[in-house]
């Protein structure tokens, strides 16, 4: 099937939009302030938001840190130029990100380019009395292979839209860590477009932070693009963190695979993973599966899994869906007591257990060590100090 042909199919389904991803549009008017009613917000706790759906303007920004390996430059663009190059907000806090940030970042890397060590971007914020609104675009050129971390730490209201234009035969790893002070509030979307036969893996980890509320969107510019999607979430008390997805199908014989997991401690510990995919008309030949596992540790806690499919063709490869909750699985704890080992070691092991084989597929070795050190500190902080 031809691009201008795949182009034209999707020109003819624009009227196709999911219940879980509203249309995409600049214009506030068309992203009323949510009253929590509505399918898309009503597992989030609006009122501690703290202003993020206000449209407050500010000029509070977050410190930047950044490790550029040769080749790869960053610049500030305006807002114009930025509308021009990214994918256009669908939610609210994205389009008010878009309005108010008054311009944004590129990150370019070059077409060919083969970059060996990660680019790091290090953002932190001061204080949670900020308002910040972030605008970031990744230019990745066509056959170019690169890794891209983000860190958020500190404290601040943070409200920010991304996109990652992905060209045809790239390669691209990115994670991003929301490792924030207790009080913190951050919202934000990343926006992904596959190039033709590229490959994309996308990470979202969260760990920190008062309220937490991601999305990772990916869309098909062409046949044959890959999209795994991964993501690690541990709630303490009071926290909610809450993880969206939706892989757009918009091209034939692409893939996207979604592998999500969680756990939870602590009175009011809240997590939220909702999982969609769109299957097009024109999307002959995918392959999509979406899983999430919760593991909840104490009492007092609450886990909400939604995954969805929509599907306009059956001409497809195959396409599932998984999701469970449980607590510590009594039999996987029964023998490893049985065999010596202290009910403390053994609920260390069953979590770590839990999270290993997904912290492995990260693919910074770096990154994967400092996440099992975060995985032992958390449980040291309710499960392992109780026991």
């Amino acid at each position: 099937m031809s691009a201008a042909v795949v182009s034209d199919a999707l020109e003819q389904e624009r009227r196709i939009e999911s219940h879980l991803n509203p249309p995409a549009s600049y214009d506030l008017a068309d992203h009323p302030v949510p009253t929590g009613r509505e399918e898309v917000w009503r597992f989030t706790p609006l009122r501690r938001l703290r202003g993020l759906l206000d449209g407050e303007a500010s000029d509070a920004h977050l410190k930047w840190e950044t490790t550029l390996p040769e080749g790869v430059t960053l610049t500030e663009i305006d807002a114009d130029q930025a509308r021009e190059l990214e994918l256009p907000p669908n939610e609210r806090p994205a389009a008010l990100a878009a309005e108010l940030s008054g311009g944004a970042m590129l990150l370019d890397v070059p077409a060919d380019a083969r970059v060996e060590e990660p680019v790091v971007i290090r953002l932190t914020g001061a204080s949670v009395d900020d308002l910040v609104w972030g605008r970031l675009l990744y230019r990745i050129g066509a056959h170019a292979e690169v890794t891209i971390v983000l860190l958020h730490g500190g404290s601040a209201r943070y409200s920010a839209i991304q996109s990652f234009l992905v060209g045809d035969g790239a390669k691209v790893n990115v994670l991003s860590l929301q490792d924030w002070d207790d009080d913190a509030v951050h919202l934000g979307r990343d926006a992904i477009r596959v190039g033709r036969d590229a490959s994309v893996k996308h990470t979202s980890i969260s760990f920190g932070g008062d309220l937490v509320r991601m999305h990772a969107n990916v869309e098909y510019a062409g046949p044959g693009g890959e999209a795994e999607l991964l993501g690690l979430y541990f709630a303490d008390e009071g926290q909610h963190l809450e993880h969206r997805l939706f892989a757009d199908h918009t091209a034939p014989k692409t893939k996207s695979n979604v592998v999500y997991k969680g756990a939870l401690q602590g009175q009011g510990a809240h997590t939220v993973w909702i999982g969609n995919v769109l299957i097009r008309k024109v999307a002959e030949g995918i392959e999509t599966y979406e899983e999430n596992r919760n593991l909840v540790l104490t009492d007092g806690c609450q886990a909400d899994s939604v995954p969805n499919l929509e599907i306009e063709t059956g001409e497809i490869e195959g396409a599932g869906h998984a999701s469970a909750t449980a607590r510590f699985d009594d039999e996987q704890l029964f023998y490893l007591r049985s065999r010596g080992v202290s009910e403390k070691e053994a609920q260390r092991l069953v979590v770590h257990g839990f999270f290993n084989d997904l912290i492995r597929k990260v693919g910074i070795p770096s990154i994967e060590e400092k996440l099992l050190e975060t995985v032992e500190a958390e449980l040291a902080k309710n499960v392992l100090k109780n026991v």
